[in-house]
């Protein structure tokens, strides 16, 4: 299977390592914002049929994205042979990853109380840590030119799906939304945990930390890399769902109160006084 290595070493192209709000970091921000744009203006055309179709397309060109990042990760080479080591630490359910299997399950759902509590998820717990990543990359790029090309999609969909959402008001946005999106949340991070727990017990030592919660590995996230090291884990833990969860009520109730706005906009347009003194 040489043949394989050689052609998935392909994708190990490198390139200078962008920097924060260099040309690279730049272009995809831009990319991301015009599509939202684009997304708000023709909002009203969006039908709930088109938004599975396309949480169920992104989700399978990110699944077969993070195949590539695997297979480029764990095959390595010494003197022309290839080799398999698996890379612990790349394992794919971090927080940024769970948009991808959410969304795919969604598509695949339609409709339901589990695929509205997704929708809500999608809005709001995935949405803003892929905009984090967007406007602060640094930890995320490397010299590999197929892994920021992976990374800025992923973040990119993120955003998109989310702001897709919010724009065609497929979530209520209420604090029972919220509380949705939060039981999701709570199951993902309960199963990273597990798996952080279980992966150490088999395997101490193990740079394995999905959603960079474990209580044995440093977390390595900005800002909660330094609670990580200043309060004990329990407490960082507790920090870290909390903190997330008290954001996604505020996505969802600063989108509330935009909605709102955008109704008065609307409504003083064609109030018919305003009108007549327009057109006087």
């Amino acid at each position: 299977m040489q043949w394989f290595a050689d052609f998935i070493n392909i994708f190990g192209a490198k390139m200078p390592k962008p920097t924060w709000f260099g040309w690279f970091n730049i272009l995809w921000i831009l990319f991301t914002i015009g599509t939202c744009f684009l997304i708000y203006i023709f909002r009203k055309r969006i039908s709930r049929k088109g938004i599975n179709v396309f949480m169920l397309t992104m989700s399978i060109i990110l699944f077969f994205l993070e195949l590539i990042k695997q297979l480029l990760y764990s095959l390595h080479y010494n003197n022309g042979n290839s080799y398999w080591v698996y890379q612990e630490s790349v394992f794919p359910f971090q927080f940024c990853s769970t948009p991808m299997y959410i969304m795919l399950i969604a598509g695949i759902l339609r409709k339901g109380k589990v695929y509205n509590a997704m929708l809500c998820y999608l809005a709001s717990f995935a949405l803003f840590p892929g905009a984090c990543v967007l406007l602060y990359p640094l930890g995320v790029y490397t010299d590999i030119i197929f892994i920021n090309m992976h990374t800025m999609i992923w973040h990119m969909s993120m955003v998109i799906v989310g702001f897709m959402l919010l724009a065609t008001g497929s979530i209520p946005f209420t604090v029972k939304s919220a509380g949705k999106a939060s039981i999701i949340f709570a199951f993902t991070i309960s199963m990273a945990l597990t798996m952080n727990l279980v992966a150490w017990k088999v395997k101490p030592g193990t740079p394995f930390n999905m959603f960079y919660i474990g209580p044995y590995n440093p977390c390595t996230l900005p800002l909660l890399d330094v609670i990580f090291k200043h309060v004990p884990w329990f407490i960082f833990y507790l920090i870290y769902a909390v903190g997330f969860s008290l954001i996604n009520l505020l996505i969802i109730m600063i989108a509330k109160w935009l909605t709102l706005l955008d109704k008065k906009i609307q409504a003083r347009k064609l109030d018919p006084v305003r009108i007549i003194k327009r057109n006087l």
